[in-house]
């Protein structure tokens, strides 16, 4: 059984403990802010802009389409981009992100595909690299992790599109995780080359969400997809930085709040088995007195 003071130190040490995930979990609520508008204030320029390809695409003629749309026409070397955090203390934000990716691998495994991979962020790079290594091929980082810009994404967008003109790979897709809300974050795995553009009808006008509108193009549909298609690559990766940012935020600040609560409940058991064991000492010290008084 613990001494009093083993007692005494580890209720201290748990409450230092529980100030840290406090504080902890107030920092990732205050940057929990920025970084949701950010990430939603993205989405609609994201998908606005899958909807413009699909307009021109639909509007081409039976000209060939441009590699980053319509592929190498082979299937069978993968590009699989890796986003999670730089830090832990974050519940299974990086676990889930990972889970899913591992998945991805071993259907691609299952079919014959080669699997190369580039990760972004030291954490899911700590998580695969015992087993994944050897596909693994570049190793992105930023120098400033903390804020994420359109800078981050085109860093990791020129990797991406560097190695696809060198013929690295048929097919690229990214991993990371949708944020929904502080509790629920979706692990999310988004095809960029060849892009994935909405279906169209044969005069080129896309579906009704996407406007139904005909589009006159100058110059023609072929150059604009030539100059569109890489920012697409670049909207999409930038989209990505910004989901993970908030999800990681939201995840952290729950997994702090649970810390913090965890604490609080260890602190009372604690603190119930030092009072109760500070009794016993004081009741066998005042009945030691007693028989000793009655001796004499």
């Amino acid at each position: 059984m613990a001494s009093l003071k083993d007692l005494r130190n580890r209720i201290a040490s748990v409450k230092a403990t529980q100030k840290i995930t406090k504080a902890m979990q107030m920092v990732a609520a205050a940057k929990l802010r920025r970084a949701q508008d950010a990430a939603e204030a993205a989405r609609p320029y994201s998908e606005r802009m899958a909807a413009v390809l699909g307009n021109i695409a639909g509007a081409m003629d039976d000209g060939e389409a441009p590699a980053l749309m319509a592929g190498t026409g082979k299937d069978d070397t993968h590009l699989l981009v890796l986003f999670t955090s730089d830090r832990g203390l974050c519940g299974g934000f990086n676990a889930q992100i990972v889970r899913l990716f591992r998945e991805h691998v071993r259907r691609l495994d299952a079919a014959g595909k080669t699997v190369k991979i580039v990760t972004v962020g030291k954490k899911g790079h700590d998580m695969i690299r015992r087993d994944l290594s050897n596909r693994i091929v570049e190793r992105v980082e930023f120098q400033d992790s903390r804020n994420v810009g359109f800078a981050n994404a085109e860093q990791v967008a020129e990797t991406v599109l560097a190695r696809f003109e060198k013929g690295d790979y048929d097919v690229a897709t990214i991993f990371f995780s949708e944020f929904v809300n502080v509790i629920t974050q979706k692990p999310t795995a988004q095809q960029v080359i060849p892009a994935s553009v909405p279906a169209v009808d044969g005069a080129g006008a896309a579906d009704a969400k996407a406007g139904g509108a005909l589009y006159e193009y100058e110059p023609e549909p072929e150059a604009i997809l030539e100059d569109i298609l890489p920012r697409n690559v670049k909207v999409q990766i930038f989209r990505a930085l910004l989901e993970n940012a908030a999800s990681e935020q939201g995840a952290r600040m729950s997994a702090m709040d649970n810390a913090t609560r965890n604490a609080g409940d260890m602190i009372n058991k604690l603190s119930i088995s030092y009072n109760r064991q500070r009794q016993a000492q004081i009741t066998t010290e005042l009945i030691e007195i007693i028989a000793g008084a009655e001796a004499l």
